[in-house]
């Protein structure tokens, strides 16, 4: 509520006569305030790019570049959130272990239940950095408590394609 509210207010004060960010189309305002990144930012944000791109090509071996290739057709914007944020930031952190950053990662996914393409590419990057085909079975398994059979059912039927394509490979 207190952030439809802030959001009403934001609009109604550009929209007041003599707002100067009105002077030119909203359009116009809208992509002079996003695009407004001091050098530091940049820099910044290009570090943290490059590190999520590599840690997404360490812990997916390519798989995750076809899902990012796809996402930069439509918005070259959220795909370089994508790797910034999740693989620049967050994979980047320590504590976890990769294993145990990627079974966190698939139970999650499997939980939601309609996120198959990126629950299979998180598998393969489950195995690449070392997580057995057997914990991710059980990994599956656990997921039935949580978030129900159903859930649990088509994340060990995403394991098993996983686990086939890497076998025929």
């Amino acid at each position: 509520m207190a952030t439809k509210l802030a959001a009403l207010c934001l609009a109604v004060i550009l929209l007041l006569p003599g707002n100067a960010a009105m002077s030119q189309s909203p359009t116009a305002a809208v992509l002079s305030v996003d695009t407004e990144v001091d050098t530091d930012d940049r820099r910044s944000a290009d570090e943290r790019y490059q590190r999520g791109l590599q840690r997404l090509n360490d812990i997916t071996r390519g798989d995750g570049q076809a899902v990012l290739d796809a996402l930069s057709r439509i918005s070259p914007d959220f795909a370089r959130y994508v790797i910034e944020y999740p693989y620049g930031d967050v994979f980047s952190r320590g504590t976890l272990s990769d294993q145990q950053r990627q079974l966190a990662t698939i139970s999650m996914l499997a939980a939601l239940g309609f996120a198959q393409p990126e629950l299979k590419v998180h598998i393969n990057g489950a195995l690449n950095v070392g997580v057995s085909e057997d914990e991710v079975v059980e990994t599956m398994i656990l997921v039935s408590v949580y978030a129900g059979f159903p859930a649990s059912i088509h994340g060990l039927r995403a394991a098993q394609e996983v686990f086939d394509e890497r076998a025929a490979e």
